[in-house]
């Protein structure tokens, strides 16, 4: 019996954003309904001490930029059949060209491509990005775009994405779209112990109730705004915050010691680096609320993994799943300007405390509503047709 689905990934790396952990994420899911899945990536064989209980094939680290490895081709020509349906994830990366090459071979398998994100009107037009735009134009051209007609369908992980994906390429007319969502896994009811273990790990972090950031440290989350609104908030002298947590990789980018540099006038802006695990979910059971205002979110894990621990969620109207958000009131939305990210905190520290209890209620009810692990694997079981 043909093993049902292979997801296809440039690399199962954690620290290369939240692609890897909605593949993990899918996976888990779709092991549920008994469909069993494999994934193939350009890792190295050290990445699945990271994974011991999933079926990864790694191929070994691509070359340049776009991860350019030839076994990728050959591997998938060989393998592609032994599987009933193929998800290539993301764009602009070797994979999508291994499998446009590998696509005769599949005789017998439907091919789906998952953008997550990745055709977003914003890496076109972002004023830092004119190189990279150009770059992605001309794989546009000769790579992605062939492989979206040829492909089966293209999956979505929210209504914004799927409209976005219709405003950045000429010649885009993929045979289908289907919104399939994402979950996030719950972690184990043991908030208040990990709570705890967050504190241990991280003293300087004096009180609870703070602002949690988590994410990577990049341009295109708008940190830079979150802590200028902080700096500025506190030396108006009207406002008393809670201290600011920021937790991610990428701090040894030159982004990141800029941020650092000026996060320094103040002690209340604590950095943690990347959190994984216990400590992780600790960070998120002893903030107050959750803040990402991002200039681009096509998901945002981290925000669902906030809604989850019944936390209000501050962001930006550039996280596509904001409208779901707003409209259950588990969270305040904002522009991504510096003013709007000064009014998201001002609004928060003025609440009542009764409202903030109410808005996490309301958090934790949207997250049952739109973003359970079993939900979207579902709706991704009936769109590839599984019964």
């Amino acid at each position: 019996m043909r093993t049902k689905i292979l997801h296809v990934i440039s690399t199962m790396d954690p620290k290369a954003g939240g692609v890897s952990q909605a593949v993990k994420t899918m996976v888990r899911g779709l092991k549920f309904y008994n469909i069993s899945s494999a994934i193939v990536s350009l890792d190295e064989e050290e990445i699945k001490r990271d994974y011991p209980d999933f079926e990864l094939i790694t191929i070994g680290k691509g070359t340049t930029s776009w991860n350019y490895h030839t076994k990728l081709i050959s591997w998938l020509k060989e393998n592609l059949d032994a599987y009933e349906n193929v998800i290539v994830h993301g764009l602009w990366q070797f994979q999508c060209y291994a499998i446009l090459k590998s696509m005769p071979a599949a005789t017998a398998t439907k091919i789906y491509v998952m953008p997550h994100g990745m055709l977003d009107p914003y890496f076109q037009k972002s004023a830092g990005r004119k190189l990279k735009a150009f770059r992605n134009q001309l794989i546009w051209s000769l790579v992605e775009n062939r492989l979206i007609k040829k492909a089966e369908g293209l999956l979505f992980t929210c209504e914004m994405e799927k409209t976005l994906a219709h405003e950045t390429f000429n010649g885009y007319k993929p045979k289908k779209e289907l919104v399939v969502g994402l979950g996030v896994e719950k972690d184990l009811e043991e908030n208040e112990a990990m709570a705890n273990e967050f504190k241990i790990a991280f003293p300087q972090v004096t009180s609870d109730g703070y602002f949690l950031f988590i994410s990577r440290i990049h341009p295109k989350k708008g940190l830079d705004l979150l802590v200028n609104a902080y700096l500025n908030l506190k030396q108006s002298g009207t406002h008393s915050l809670a201290p600011l947590v920021i937790a991610g990789p990428g701090l040894d980018t030159p982004y990141g010691r800029e941020i650092r540099e000026l996060a320094a006038k103040d002690p209340d802006i604590i950095f943690t680096d990347m959190l994984t695990g216990r400590l992780k979910w600790g960070a998120f059971y002893g903030c107050g609320a959750f803040v990402l205002p991002s200039h681009q979110e096509n998901f945002g894990i981290a925000v669902v993994e906030a809604l989850s621990c019944q936390k209000p969620v501050l962001i930006s109207n550039q996280v596509n799943i904001w409208r779901e958000i707003e409209r259950e009131g588990g969270g305040i939305v904002v522009d991504n300007t510096q003013k709007g990210v000064e009014r998201l905190l001002h609004s928060w520290t003025h609440l009542d405390p009764n409202e903030k209890i109410k808005m996490g209620r309301n958090a934790e009810r949207t997250f049952h509503k739109y973003f359970t692990v079993g939900m979207a694997a579902k709706r991704l079981k009936e769109a590839l047709n599984y019964d």
